[in-house]
């Protein structure tokens, strides 16, 4: 029961971000579920075949590589997909960005580059796959959306005055959407990562004094692992879920509880 009750079989997945961190992370535990089909997309082109190159060790994984930050990109990635799938079944908003500058020196390209990433290409590329989403979905078998918020758009953070304010309309706009599409069998959530071991944070253990001191702060002494995002994006994408809408899901080890 509990094999088919998280289990992805047959089910076609895109994951956008996918060549690293926890998109790499999440697209490996759909392929472990016995996801059809998973794709990809990153901005790198050979970091993107290289990671699915990888990832098809454990199932059916294809690089779509493109900037999804432009429109453009977003219609030329939905019209691949349409040529591709006649349905999906799970959509992960995971590709991100971030500024990091004192608030005096904040740039205008600093808003706009992660404003366009964060918020404007998930709403739009999700607009895009309604049909391929509403497609294979029923009330006993729902189409699954899932971006990655983070605990930045829930706490009062230093320095991040773009990535913040972007996450929490992600959370916002998760709701939103959930709301809305939930008439055409589509659940929609977010994940609201804390601090996770990837590239994006590797600047943050350089101060090993203040990185110790994080470690302290956080109620479980430690950051995510990769297993932390696949288990949550696992119950969100397959049946274990299936009553699941609309939820903002804090995977921080309990840094929103200080």
């Amino acid at each position: 029961m509990l094999e088919q009750l998280f289990s992805l079989q047959g089910k076609t997945c895109v994951i956008t971000g996918g060549s690293r961190g926890l998109g790499y992370a999440m697209a490996k535990a759909f392929l472990a579920a016995g996801a059809r089909r998973v794709y990809i997309t990153a901005r790198k082109a050979e970091a993107c075949e290289q990671a699915a190159a990888e990832l098809s060790a454990d199932g059916a994984c294809v690089a779509l590589p493109g900037d999804i930050s432009q429109m453009a990109e977003i219609e030329r990635l939905v019209a691949e997909l349409s040529d591709r799938e006649e349905s999906i079944d799970v959509l992960v908003n995971n590709a991100g960005v971030g500024w990091l500058a004192p608030l005096d020196q904040f740039p205008e390209k600093g808003w706009d580059k992660v404003m366009d990433l964060n918020v404007k290409t998930p709403f739009f590329l999700t607009k895009a796959l309604l049909p391929l989403l509403s497609a294979g979905g029923s009330v006993e078998h729902t189409a699954s959306v899932i971006n990655i918020g983070s605990i930045a758009g829930i706490k009062g953070v230093t320095d991040t005055f773009s990535y913040a304010p972007s996450k929490a309309a992600v959370h916002q706009m998760t709701r939103n959407l959930a709301t809305e599409l939930a008439e055409r069998n589509i659940r929609v959530n977010a994940i609201a990562p804390g601090r996770f071991h990837t590239a994006m944070t590797d600047y943050a253990k350089a101060d090993t004094a203040s990185y110790e001191g994080e470690l302290r702060a956080i109620p479980l002494h430690r950051w995510g692992e990769d297993p932390d995002i696949m288990g949550a994006a696992l119950l969100l994408a397959s049946n274990a879920g299936a009553f699941i809408t609309g939820q903002i899901i804090a995977i921080d080890g309990g840094t929103t509880l200080t």
